[in-house]
């Protein structure tokens, strides 16, 4: 063999021992992307069987099971936290009135465990967070025909007195879908909305989570704490309650309190009878609105607490003496 053939057998062999490694550097480049690709599905097959599991029992770390028939919590006070962080993003209100009836807290010797909200029959109800419907049913000497929703974020919301509901037990809703229409079913003398807010069954003041007035909740979370709620709950109906402007006790005769348990005293507002409410109308203005009441646009705006360039939604509701 001469020179030249070394050479090309040398050569030769340096890049057989080359290889090698290039191989087993190719087989784990080739790997990597595998492994990647069986990371993901398992990623999605454990968010899947999370969802599922929240699909079938919502905030199931706060509530040992799922019951339709419950509907009165007692001795709820024992399982809930001391402290506990709601998460009150992706809400929708559930209804757009701006007008408090009546407050969360002690009225006539008991506890009235949500706000009242005014409405008008066959007004819509909308679902207040994603979640699913827990109990549909029909109360006569209470709460009418009335939803309960259990939600992701741990709460449970209460709509009462509707005239019609629009869900069914056990069904998935999105923050948002309509649930029911307005009414006067029930305990109840006038068509109002009774909204309640439980956490672990035990009501909570729902000033401290929802600003009717303002169309909004009071933040991006809301965090629960057994030592400073009674403070805090009094605080919230003096600034988002109903006051002396706003309540009226023709919308609020019912009586949906039939167990004792944690509910802490607002201070009740006083009667205005004089008060009356106008719900809008598709086109009009606060132009027309004020002439058809005899009042001054000014008047009407500095009592439902907007501007004078805010745009009006259909059913909206706004109070004119």
């Amino acid at each position: 063999m001469n020179l030249k053939n070394l050479k090309i057998a040398f050569i030769l062999a340096l890049m057989s021992f080359a290889a090698v490694p290039m191989n087993g550097q190719d087989l784990l480049a080739r790997q990597a992307p595998v492994d990647k690709k069986m990371k993901k599905v398992d990623s999605v097959a454990l968010h899947h069987l999370i969802y599922q599991e929240m699909l079938d029992n919502p905030a199931a770390d706060l509530y040992d099971e799922w019951d339709t028939e419950m509907t009165h919590y007692h001795n709820a006070t024992t399982t809930l936290p001391e402290t506990a962080t709601i998460d009150l993003r992706g809400f929708v209100m559930p209804t757009p009135s701006r007008v408090i009836t009546s407050n969360f807290g002690a009225r006539w010797g008991r506890q009235h465990k949500g706000l009242d909200i005014k409405v008008y029959v066959g007004d819509t109800i909308r679902a207040a967070f994603s979640g699913k419907v827990r109990i549909v049913k029909y109360e006569a000497k209470g709460y009418g025909k009335y939803v309960v929703i259990r939600h992701y974020n741990g709460l449970e919301t209460y709509y009462a007195h509707m005239s019609k509901q629009l869900v069914k037990e056990d069904q998935e809703v999105k923050a948002g879908d309509p649930i029911g229409l307005g009414g006067n079913t029930g305990r109840s003398t006038g068509s109002h909305l009774h909204f309640e807010t439980r956490l672990c069954g035990v009501a909570l003041n729902p000033a401290l989570l929802f600003d009717f007035r303002a169309q909004d909740v009071t933040g991006d979370f809301y965090t629960y704490n057994r030592k400073k709620y009674a403070s805090e709950s009094a605080q919230a109906t003096r600034l988002r309650g109903a006051n002396a402007a706003t309540h009226n006790s023709r919308f609020d005769t019912d009586d949906d309190d039939e167990d004792s348990e944690l509910a802490i005293a607002a201070p009740e507002a006083s009667f205005a009878p004089e008060v009356h409410f106008h719900k809008v109308k598709k086109g009009e203005t606060l132009q027309a609105i004020a002439r058809k009441r005899g009042m001054t646009v000014d008047a009407l705006c500095k009592l439902n607490h907007i501007g004078k360039n805010i745009r009006l939604m259909p059913g909206q509701i706004l109070k004119y003496n």
